[in-house]
């Protein structure tokens, strides 16, 4: 017997880490151009370099970790490609503040070139935190190939793309009203706000006709934009108002003359049928004045301050100048009524300030011909949803999609391509500035200061990460990729604008399907936040419970686009999971020799050895095509009952009077079993919990390589045999009967009783062949078959079971003498009770002062207690009629 040297209990962090290393040292996770083998390719969503990795890069992580093992275990040269973003706005607020607290200087105050240098040594700083959460997590990415959102070669991507796209017109700059967030200082594209519901009011307020007592009754929940209102519009149908169009009104408070026009846009039966414009800080407001050719009054400025033009009320901030200027139009009696009304606000999906439409000159990509083809790849299937529901999500985005703003306010980022001259103006977008100006021949440019929405070096990243503009070997063999793994709520922001990149650029979908999960939440449903102090660090979980528990469990249950709830209780039981593999290995590998143990199919093979490999076959046949169905969970669910209740419940206990038999034959045999099924076991359960199968496989005989690069399992149809899993499921539903049995009559394992079979001549045998297996696991003294039932004692215990009644005699059961002893002492009690309520009840003085509702308690409790007493007694009696 060769010694074990598989820890006696199962501690993760003795080996994790460990194992990891050791992947990385023999360049398991590296994957090249390869003639041989078919690529499989995914590439990660790249994580902002400011975060930290929280409870949703666990679950997306691991989801795409699991199909990248298992692919690379099926032979596939798999590629799961890594990196980061750069994150443009959270990095610069990140870089902003680190300034602010350590040298009390804005960015203004050190000018851009210092401020980058800056950014960039952050990035040195904190940008690889998260990788290095990553591998605790058991990621198998290629870090040979990690890239970063702003390095060289995303920049050149960049670069050529906006240069291709401004020259095909589907890049143009625009003064238009777009979403500004005051705080973050930026522009920010439609997919960057969120809409909140937030508690506010309706003005409604008097708006004069010109030189009559006739006014206009106007509602708004932004009062303090009156200022910049330049019309009031009508629907040109509405009879109330007809006769004023063309007239004027004057604007409360400010006293300018306000056209009323007539336009289709203002909802008849919405409010007061009357509207304010007001173009510069309305997106509505702003197509109206378009139509009608109306000033546009910017009346803040970019931090939501009122501007000049505000008159008294410059310099207040936009919450302040409303509550001055409702109270300077109610003291005018300008206020017909204030209403509460609840709404959606648009707030930046950074840092949740509400957003202003402010009219400014920024670029754009032109949507309408982009989308088009990226609709129709969706349409005809080259990219699939899984689920297939969130085409509808995808649809209803891209069917109503507005040309992308894609300019941003900011300096950390990828400078837009674009040069001014400074002598005419005129705009050149090319890779360097240009040495002469094409229009007039100067020879001075000033680049443009802005940067580009970082969804745009994103969109680029299929393509980008594997060399592209160049048409590199990695390109050419690893584009299309298979599948973006991603959740629900980045549809809009990434999925389709990589969709339209892919197409555009490449000519193909950039991946074959986008498998989306839902968000973790918390246990009781709430989205998991710092703020509701309800977040998890995986971290905290990894080193409490370890990297592999945590894994299972974001699997087990969870199923494709739905979101899924955490429970620490699940941990446990994944890493309870965890333990029960970590023993039955330990189990198996303790009466070893330094042998081969494979099975050669010379071996005498039991029925229950026949089962287990049968049943091992179904396994793999079904994990493998619930993963090729993304049914992660649906797979891991599988593995764990096969693990728990096949392989360790019954086939390990079924096995124990072979392994301690003196018959060696025998003995190899089963040792055989037991290892070709924990072989494939730990195979499976590889792609979800790689470090303790890692650890496994390299205790388990003749395994030369790596378990993350052996060959995925395969069915052996020799083993394959439906008649030896009925034969056995008989068997074992027969064994639970008489156990569930044996429990409601508190029989103690150790007490044997014989087994009574009635039934076909078929089903008898097969019980009487495999006695040992009653004998094992029903605590059977015998198995004994019967043809007549007259013939079985009338006090046996009878039991159903599938194809056949099985008997257990009572006598074989219960120990007389001492269930006669209990029963006395029961009966003891009883009467103590009956005793103690029939006195109660014969006392005058409680009768007399008892409510009725407690007499008729007591008496309840005299007529249930001489019940069991009865019961009790008649027991008694049975029981010494049989001594």
């Amino acid at each position: 017997m060769t010694e074990l040297k598989m820890g006696k209990t199962y501690d993760p962090k003795s080996f994790e880490e460990k194992i990891y290393q050791q992947w990385e040292d023999t360049k398991a996770f590296e994957a090249n151009v390869n003639s041989e083998k078919e690529p499989y390719t995914i590439v990660l969503p790249p994580p902002n370099i400011t975060g930290q990795l929280h409870m949703g890069h666990a679950l997306d992580h691991t989801l795409q970790d699991v199909l990248i093992r298992f692919k690379r275990m099926q032979g596939y040269e798999a590629l799961w490609l890594p990196g980061t973003d750069h994150a443009s706005i959270a990095t610069e607020v990140k870089v902003l503040e680190h300034l602010r607290n350590t040298e009390g200087i804005s960015k203004e105050e050190l000018g851009r070139d210092k401020f980058l240098e800056h950014a960039w040594a952050w990035r040195e700083e904190y940008g690889g935190r998260i990788v290095n959460q990553m591998k605790k997590l058991g990621n198998s990415c290629d870090w040979s190939k990690e890239r970063f959102t702003l390095d060289e070669g995303c920049n050149k991507a960049v670069t050529e793309v906006f240069i291709k796209l401004f020259e095909k017109g589907h890049i143009y700059k625009g003064y238009r009203l777009n979403n500004w967030c005051p705080d973050c200082q930026t522009t920010l594209s439609d997919a960057e706000v969120d809409h909140e519901e937030k508690v506010g009011n309706f003005w409604h307020i008097k708006y004069f006709i010109k030189d009559s007592d006739e006014f206009l009754e106007i509602a708004t929940t932004r009062p303090e934009t009156l200022i910049g209102d330049t019309a009031v519009a009508v629907n040109p149908d509405d009879d109330r108002y007809k006769h004023l169009i063309g007239k004027t009104c004057i604007l409360p408070i400010v006293g300018r003359e306000l056209p009323i026009v007539g336009d289709h846009y203002v909802d008849i039966e919405l409010g007061t049928g009357a509207l304010k414009v007001t173009p510069a800080h309305d997106p509505n407001d702003f197509e109206i004045g378009k139509r009608h050719d109306l000033e546009q009054i910017i009346v803040m400025n970019e931090d939501a301050t009122m501007n000049k033009l505000a008159g008294k009320y410059e310099g207040m901030d936009r919450y302040e100048c409303r509550k001055a200027l409702v109270k300077d139009l109610e003291a005018a009696d300008l206020i017909v009524q204030i209403k509460p009304h609840d709404h959606n606000v648009g707030t930046c999906y950074r840092c949740h300030t509400v957003i202003e439409p402010m009219l400014s000159d920024q670029w754009f990509v032109k949507m309408d011909e982009l989308a088009q083809p990226a609709n129709e790849a969706v349409h005809n299937g080259d990219m699939k949803f899984v689920p297939e529901r969130f085409e509808k999500t995808y649809f209803s985005w891209m069917d109503n999609v507005r040309d992308w703003c894609i300019s941003r306010q900011l300096w950390w980022g990828h400078r837009i391509p674009a040069f001014y001259c400074d002598s005419c103006r005129k705009v050149h977008v090319s890779k360097e500035m240009p040495d002469v100006c094409t229009a007039c021949g100067h020879t001075n440019f000033t680049q443009d200061p802005d940067v580009l929405d970082t969804w745009f070096s994103s969109a680029l990243w299929p393509f980008s990460t594997l060399g592209w503009p160049d048409k590199t070997p990695e390109l050419d063999y690893f584009y299309p990729t298979n599948v973006l793994v991603t959740g629900y709520d980045i549809i809009f922001f990434w999925v389709a604008r990589m969709l339209f990149s892919g197409l555009e650029q490449m000519g193909e979908v950039p991946f074959k399907d986008t498998l989306i999960h839902g968000l973790v939440r918390a246990n009781d449903g709430r989205k998991m936040s710092k703020s509701f102090g309800n977040g998890i660090d995986p971290l905290d979980v990894i080193d409490q419970y370890g990297a592999d528990a945590l894994r299972f469990m974001l699997c087990t249950g969870n199923s494709p686009g739905n979101d899924f709830r955490f429970y620490m209780e699940k941990v446990e039981a994944s890493r309870n999971f965890a333990n029960k593999l970590w023993n039955a290995s330990r189990f198996v590998l303790m009466g070893l020799e330094d042998n081969d143990y494979s099975l050669t199919g010379n071996e005498s093979l039991e029925l229950s050895d026949e089962w287990i490999l049968s049943k091992l076959n179904a396994t793999i046949e079904e994990v493998t095509t619930n993963l090729d169905k993304y049914e992660l969970g649906i797979a891991a669910d599988k593995i764990y009952e096969f693990v728990w209740d096949e392989y360790c419940d019954w086939y390990i206990e079924l096995s124990k009077k072979r392994l301690y038999s003196d018959n060696e034959e025998e003995r190899v045999t089963v040792q055989k079993v037991l290892v070709k099924v924990l072989k494939d076991i730990v195979k499976l359960l590889h792609p979800f919990m790689p470090f303790i199968t890692e650890e496994i496989w390299s205790h388990l005989p003749n395994t030369k390589n790596d378990l993350i690069i052996s060959e995925w399992p395969v069915v052996t149809e020799k083993h394959t045999n439906a008649s030896k899993e009925k034969e056995m499921t008989l068997i074992m539903n027969a064994i639970r009967n008489v156990r569930n049995v044996r429990i409601e009559m508190d029989v103690k394992p150790s007490r044997k009783a014989k087994i009574i079979v009635l039934s076909t001549e078929e089903i008898s045998s097969l019980f009487s062949t495999n006695s040992g297996y009653f004998e094992a696991l029903a605590s059977a003294s015998e198995i004994v078959i019967e043809t007549e039932k007259s013939n079985i004692p009338e006090d046996a215990i009878a039991v159903v079971t599938e194809g056949a009644e099985l008997f257990l005699p009572l006598a074989d059961l219960v120990d007389f003498t001492k269930e006669v002893e209990r029963l006395e002492k029961e009966k003891a009690k009883l009467e103590s009770e009956v005793e103690r309520v029939v006195r109660k009840l014969s006392n005058e003085g409680f009768v007399k002062k008892a409510p009725d509702k407690l007499i008729d308690a007591e008496k309840e409790k005299q007529a249930k207690y001489q019940e069991m007493l009865d019961n009790v007694v008649e027991r008694i009696e049975a029981m010494k009629s049989k001594m």
